[in-house]
């Protein structure tokens, strides 16, 4: 079965929807596990070119099924490309402000702060890894598939030119945007950051991974890539699919479960 019906399967219901601000996009869904707390936490940020044709739903997926390993997951809604304030900052804004959310969280359902993640994919890992270049509080960013190098994704035209939508044009145009928002620019000094990608993506080639890899070494930053053999773009968010376990065993590293 291929993995990309997971964008239309109906996920597990959450166990609450919580406002994070006063605009519709601004919630999220938590779910909970059945075991006694205190729970590690991931905060998920799903993907979709940063546009609002795209939502959380599909994510409620590898939400639940990391919940059933003991993780609460806090997976988050934002304001995108097409919403009123949506695109950079606004879209960044809300990153922010649902990341800092937690701490609300944290008191209201008993979740473990100092074993916490954040986790994104596709435009998603871009807006975690680039919360992690900003807050320096993150101790782990999770990046699937992630669009991980902005000027590149520019001139790869990725998504007929998603990036520019986002950013509001071009490197050539609005250049202070690429190096706030890019996260192969922001030095990410505090957090480890992990890399999962296919190999056989054909949305975020796996090149981007690779070379998010290597100039970060350079940098001297804790970065960790593993590539997927024969996965496609959402075989990272199918809790069905062969890539799964490798998404899992990284997220249940990072929380330390």
């Amino acid at each position: 079965m291929s993995s990309d019906d997971i964008l239309t399967l109906r996920p597990p219901a959450a166990d609450a929807r919580i406002l994070y601000g006063a605009a519709a996009p601004q919630f999220g869904d938590l779910r909970l596990p059945k075991s006694k707390g205190p729970h590690p936490v991931v905060m998920n940020i799903h993907g979709g070119f940063w546009r609002n044709k795209y939502g959380l739903a599909h994510a409620g997926h590898l939400c639940a099924a990391l919940t059933a390993k003991g993780i609460a997951t806090w997976n988050l809604e934002y304001r995108r490309v097409g919403d009123e304030g949506g695109s950079w900052p606004g879209t960044f804004e809300d990153i922010l402000n649902g990341y800092r959310f937690l701490s609300e969280l944290a008191k209201r359902y008993n979740l473990a702060l100092h074993r916490a993640a954040v986790m994104g994919h596709s435009a998603g890992g871009q807006l975690a890894l680039c919360l992690a270049g900003h807050d320096p509080s993150i101790k782990h960013a999770i990046s699937l598939a992630g669009v991980v190098d902005l000027r590149r994704a520019w001139e790869l035209h990725l998504s007929s030119n998603a990036v520019a939508e986002f950013l509001g044009g071009p490197p050539s145009q609005v250049s202070e945007h690429y190096k706030e928002a890019d996260p192969l620019e922001l030095p990410i000094p505090k957090a480890s950051q992990w890399l999962v990608h296919g190999t056989d993506d054909d949305i975020v080639p796996v090149e981007f991974a690779r070379t998010y890899e290597r100039e970060k070494i350079k940098s001297r930053e804790d970065v960790h890539l593993q590539e997927i053999p024969k996965a496609g773009h959402f075989d990272l968010i199918d809790p069905r699919s062969p890539a799964w376990p490798a998404v899992e065993k990284t997220v249940l590293t990072c929380v330390g479960k």
